[in-house]
């Protein structure tokens, strides 16, 4: 790993989110500082001050607009947030690696269904594709918006996970061990599983974790534009009601921060720098697993 310096790097990265997202939200400060928001202060000649606060000694990063220490929420976000990034990527490779592995013995129907799911999610970004499927009217206010917003999050992409499963499958299946394996009659599985799968192995391995990375940064757009993974409608008035998001999670922060940005500027600040920090780190991270696996097949 020492001359590994992007391993190491990332290694270092991602224990340090790890550590905050389970021990961050324990630390009493932490515990403390979220319960405990005030929306009003009296300043100097006891002027009435209303939330958000600038940074200062108390509140390194500020507050947000309920008065509670910024540096406290990001660090309590940051479970919520990487747990529902991890899962989309989860739920992606769970789809992508079988449709992969089955299209790629041919021009069959998978192999056409992976070339489709992939050109069509491909040929936009990936922001755009997530803002048409999340505002279907059926879905804005649907009981299980969350559910149904992870799993199509991690739907989008299934297509491109399966095509790069599906190549590196296709360039094993035409090294000379396979078909020495199915000369010798070794079974399909056990040339799957002994064959196969070891090989794309590393690939998988390293394209999931930066997947993470650019699925941290399809958040941080999604908070600029204001879609919210989970809604609710709350009445801010007579009549008059705002889609808003109750959760501690970094998109929401972001979203809800699009017009504090000349009055505030350091929620929308902090809050991107926690989102790039996580990008970085699971890009490096990956970066870092294609070295070593490169290095190893050498």
């Amino acid at each position: 790993m020492k001359q590994n310096r992007l391993l190491l790097m990332g290694t270092i990265m991602i224990t340090f989110l790890v550590l905050i997202t389970i021990i961050g939200p324990h630390i009493p400060y932490i515990k403390n500082e979220i319960e405990v928001g005030s929306r009003v202060r009296f300043g100097e000649d006891n002027v009435i001050m209303t939330a958000p606060f600038s940074p200062e000694e108390q509140f390194p990063f500020g507050t947000d607009r309920e008065g509670r220490d910024l540096l406290s929420v990001l660090i309590v976000g940051a479970k919520d947030t990487l747990l529902m990034m991890l899962v989309i990527c989860v739920i992606r490779y769970l789809f992508g690696i079988p449709l992969g592995l089955l299209a790629s013995r041919g021009k069959g129907f998978f192999s056409w269904l992976v070339s489709s799911w992939n050109h069509i999610f491909s040929s936009i970004p990936i922001i755009f594709s997530a803002m048409i499927l999340l505002s279907i009217p059926v879905l804005v206010m649907h009981e299980f918006r969350f559910y149904w917003s992870i799993l199509i999050l991690a739907l989008i992409e299934v297509g491109k996970v399966a095509h790069i499963v599906q190549e590196e499958t296709r360039g094993i299946l035409s090294k000379p061990y396979i078909e020495a394996g199915i000369t010798v009659g070794m079974h399909p599985i056990r040339q799957l599983t002994s064959n196969i799968l070891p090989n794309i192995f590393p690939a998988i391995v390293v394209n999931f974790f930066i997947d993470i990375g650019r699925t941290a940064l399809l958040i941080g757009q999604m908070g600029i534009f204001g879609i919210f993974i989970s809604q609710v409608f709350v009445q801010t008035g007579s009549m008059v009601a705002e889609m808003m998001n109750t959760s501690l999670n970094w998109l929401t922060l972001l979203g809800q921060a699009r017009n504090d940005i000349l009055k505030a500027f350091w929620i929308p600040f902090y809050t991107c720098l926690a989102i790039t920090f996580t990008v970085f780190t699971f890009n490096i991270l990956g970066e870092g697993l294609r070295r070593h696996f490169d290095r190893r097949s050498a």
